[in-house]
């Protein structure tokens, strides 16, 4: 936007404005028409959900009262076979909405003889038929339908099945007066098919594809327009499959009973809707009735459309007269805007437009003339600085090289020698770094190596480190001890150490035959020693004096016996005071619990896990001191 000119930005922000005016204008008259349509449609969903219900329940209470009557006409009257059977003729017959109807009796109660007693009279095809449950295939006593409502001890609507149609079945129990107690007789079975309450759903059609459906009490889908759905999915199994904790807490909420109007996914469409659900309560079962949102808003949508485009054209009638009036007021400043275009190209040489008056054209071209000499002056000093950056960093990438070309890198270093294995690494938090280490072998029997931390960071501590580096390998290779080693090259180094510039160093001597481990120590941070015993421990050590910054200081040797399988792992304090964004240290906490997870690795892979971990633990976080690790095992 700031290289804009001055008209585009008139053009911009004033059109820009006007728009936004516009389009929060229209804004908020659509969702306010939204929210009165949305505040309608909740009204006449729970309406037209009570409705239907009603209908339903109307249905219903026919069928309870039907059995209920029948229940208390066999607890109250004496009857043969012949006149139940009679009986059962007439209310199936009579009662179109029954499918059929049967009077089970419990064991040895209608006749002391029979174990079974459960005429049932039902339709088929375009007429009748009678029949008698029971049997050792069909122990009714045993089923859901007859034994929920006995043990229960109060009529209950079954879950609906398929039975050649949809159906559902209501139960009640009879019982019969004896002297001492009321003692359950059987159970008056009653059959209905759901055709006539689908038909009654599927008759709620609101908009174009909005509809009803019914849910049964355990979330099973009774009626949907989508034939597969029924009785094959249930409200919760479709919320597993989209994964919608949504619609499964919907779905909890009707199993309870509860009624809502929510927004919900369509099953059969999947597209945005409202549902208002509302229960059935002899059944358990729940109505939900599907508003499609787009078809609720589309009349308030095609509305909105026809002001925008109404908008939309005066808009551009209105910016067309704003960039006239912007171009006659920005007219006399496109020749400067030619000059400066081409300076800012890099075209310093560039000629301005005369200045022909003292207006504010005029000073601008003053302006630009003193910054074309401005830039021409700045742009050969930063050519200078450029220059001289460059210079400075190929000098430090060269001084990089050296320094990690005197550091042992081959590895493995000894391959001839099969009694120990050793690997270091090194990485700087600059371009060169003040960490080291080193190894050798003395004498064909004894392995120095040494690892060190120079205070600071930068070229001084580099050349401090290549320093110290050669004088503690000149020591060793002489045959001094670990105390001598350290001992002789303090003193050399603090005669010229006007910098008082110094370092942390651990030096070992290692038996190769014997497995005596000499160390001394200035400074530096404790080992980790690993033994199949005891796995990683720190190793308790005398801490010493750093080196460098005071002569005649005494250092003192320790030693250890190292066994097969014993590790020595050395490392600097950038491992241990890695930080995360958090400015959390690693700690030596944490690496020693992530070394003792990688213990019985190859030493290699010991390191590479270390430095992987410190890389995931400090996240974003530049490295702020150099990492080094040097390791040692015994084969």
């Amino acid at each position: 936007m700031k290289n804009k000119s001055l008209a585009f930005k008139l053009i911009f922000f004033l059109s820009g404005s006007i728009s936004i005016v516009f389009i929060l204008v229209f804004g908020e008259n659509y969702f306010l028409s939204k929210q009165i349509i949305m505040k309608n449609i909740r009204s006449n969903a729970e309406n037209l959900a009570w409705r239907t219900v009603n209908k339903i329940e109307n249905t219903l209470t026919a069928v309870e009262k039907i059995s209920e009557n029948t229940a208390f006409y066999i607890e109250n009257t004496n009857y043969n076979k012949e006149q139940m059977v009679e009986y059962l003729t007439m209310v199936v017959k009579y009662n179109t909405e029954l499918y059929g109807m049967g009077i089970a009796f419990e064991p040895y109660q209608f006749d002391p003889e029979l174990l079974y007693f459960a005429p049932y009279y039902c339709r088929e095809d375009e007429g009748f038929k009678l029949e008698y449950m029971g049997d050792e295939s069909y122990r009714y006593f045993f089923l859901d339908w007859y034994q929920i409502p006995r043990e229960l001890n109060r009529p209950i609507w079954s879950e609906p099945y398929f039975d050649d149609v949809l159906m559902a079945t209501y139960s009640v129990p009879f019982y019969k007066q004896t002297v001492k107690e009321q003692k359950l007789a059987g159970v008056v079975t009653t059959d209905i098919s759901l055709e006539k309450l689908t038909t009654i759903v599927n008759s709620v059609k609101i908009l174009k594809t909005g509809h009803a459906y019914l849910i049964s009490k355990n979330g099973r889908i009774i009626s949907h327009p989508a034939q597969e759905l029924i009785m094959n999915e249930t409200i919760f199994t479709i919320a597993e499959t989209r994964n919608d904790s949504q619609l499964r807490e919907i779905g909890r909420k009707m199993v309870r009973g509860e009624s809502g109007f929510v927004p919900m996914i369509s099953f059969d469409r999947n597209i945005k809707s409202w549902a208002y659900y509302a229960p059935i309560a002899s059944t358990g079962w729940t109505l939900v009735v599907i508003f499609p949102e787009d078809e609720l808003v589309e009349d308030v949508v095609n509305q909105t459309i026809a002001v925008c485009v109404l908008g939309v054209i005066g808009l551009i009638l209105l910016v067309a007269v704003i960039s006239f009036m912007a171009n006659s007021i920005t007219s006399p400043l496109s020749k400067m805007s030619k000059a400066a275009e081409a300076i800012g190209s890099g075209d310093l040489d560039a000629e301005l437009p005369p200045v022909v008056s003292n207006d504010e054209v005029g000073l601008l071209t003053h302006a630009f003339l003193n910054m074309k000499i401005s830039l021409k002056e700045y742009i050969s000093q930063l050519k200078e600085t450029t220059a001289a950056k460059e210079r400075i960093e190929s000098e430090l990438s060269i001084a990089r090289e050296i320094q990690v070309s005197i550091l042992p890198r081959t590895f493995p270093a000894f391959p001839n020698r099969k009694e120990f294995d050793i690997y270091a690494t090194m990485e700087p938090a600059k371009e060169v770094g003040g960490d080291f280490y080193d190894f050798c072998i003395v004498d064909e029997k004894k392995l120095y190596f040494v690892i060190g931390d120079v205070s600071g960071k930068g070229v001084p501590a580099a050349l401090f480190m290549m320093i110290a580096k050669t004088l503690l390998k000149n020591e060793a290779l002489r045959g001094s001890s670990a105390s001598e080693i350290l001992s002789n090259v303090n003193n050399i180094i603090a005669l010229d150490n006007s910098t008082s510039m110094f370092a942390t160093v651990f030096c070992g001597i290692l038996d190769i035959e014997t497995g005596e481990l000499e160390f001394s120590n200035a400074g530096h941070n404790p080992p980790l020693f690993y033994t199949q015993a005891n796995g990683f421990k720190f190793l308790k050590i005398i801490k010493g004096f750093v080196l460098g910054p005071m002569p005649d200081f005494t250092f003192k040797s320790e030693k250890i016996k190292l066994n097969k399988g014993d590790c020595f792992f050395l490392y600097t304090d950038g491992v241990t005071e890695a930080m995360n964004p958090a400015k959390d240290l690693f700690s030596e906490e944490r690496f020693l619990s992530v070394s003792s997870n990688l213990q019985d690795q190859d030493i290699r892979f010991i390191v590479s896990g270390v430095r992987e971990e410190i890389k995931h633990f400090v996240k974003t976080e530049p490295q702020s001191d150099d990492i080094t690790m040097l390791i040692l095992r015994i084969n």
